[in-house]
């Protein structure tokens, strides 16, 4: 299998990027783009060529290093898959992909496809930990949760913050990523005691990271984990409640 690949290539954040393009036909249609990376690589090393800079880790779909956007699809074109999950079987002979790294202000390209999306993670510091004396270990049905609220709460906790859902947004928001992270912990209970405080503090850091959300949806179409818009609502019920708990 053959396929042509205008890859961005970039020296780091401060240097110009551009669209480099290279043949590669020695592909198999099982391989996974992470893979297929690989192989261009190996080529680039054979001819004492810098090879592409890009991230993975797992390859799984569990940790989202892997992201990068294909032909303006962030993460690739089959939906809610991550990049090391999306098999060039999808893709015909001959075709031509143009590769790039997530596209957004907060994410910026350490080199060619590799971008920092430490931004994620200080919004996530921002929540802290719980700081509650919880004592010793609870007997399991000391606190009863109900079945259909610890679904829910694992649905947002599903969330692995590959930052795909940044990416897609024309405003570069990251409402989704952060509803999701402020609901799943807002419905159990050790982690509700400092449910105000939590809101407060990562909704003002999302807020100095990211832009503003426009309910364009694009995010919700392109998490790989399904992750639906009510964790937007969800995150503007925590911002208004923190408020509120503020005023009184």
């Amino acid at each position: 299998m053959k396929l042509t690949l205008e890859i961005w290539r970039q020296a780091d954040a401060a240097s110009p990027g551009r669209f480099v393009t290279y043949d590669v036909d020695d592909l198999d249609e099982g391989m996974s783009v992470p893979e297929m990376f690989d192989r261009l690589n190996e080529h680039l090393i054979e001819k004492g060529e810098d090879p592409v800079a890009y991230e993975s880790d797992c390859r799984e779909a569990i940790c989202g290093a892997c992201g990068v956007v294909i032909d303006g699809h962030p993460h690739g074109p089959s939906p809610h898959l991550t990049t090391c999950m999306q098999r060039l079987r999808q893709f015909t002979d001959g075709q031509r992909l143009r590769i790039e790294p997530l596209r957004s202000g907060a994410f910026p390209v350490v080199k060619d496809l590799l971008v920092d999306r430490t931004a994620l993670d200080r919004v996530i510091a921002a929540g802290g930990t719980v700081a509650v004396e919880a004592g010793s270990a609870p007997d399991a049905e000391s606190q009863l949760v109900d079945h259909a609220t610890v679904e829910t709460a694992l649905d947002y906790a599903i969330c692995i913050g590959c930052g795909a859902c940044v990416a897609a947004c024309p405003n570069g928001a990251a409402n989704l990523f952060t509803g999701a992270k402020l609901m799943h912990l807002s419905l159990l209970p050790i982690p509700s005691v400092e449910r105000t405080r939590r809101a407060e503090h990562m909704v003002a850091a999302m807020e100095d990271e990211f832009g503003a959300c426009s309910l364009y949806g694009e995010c919700e179409a392109a998490c790989p984990q399904e992750i639906k818009l009510a964790a937007v609502a969800a995150l503007q019920h925590e911002r208004l409640g923190a408020f509120l708990h503020r005023r009184l």
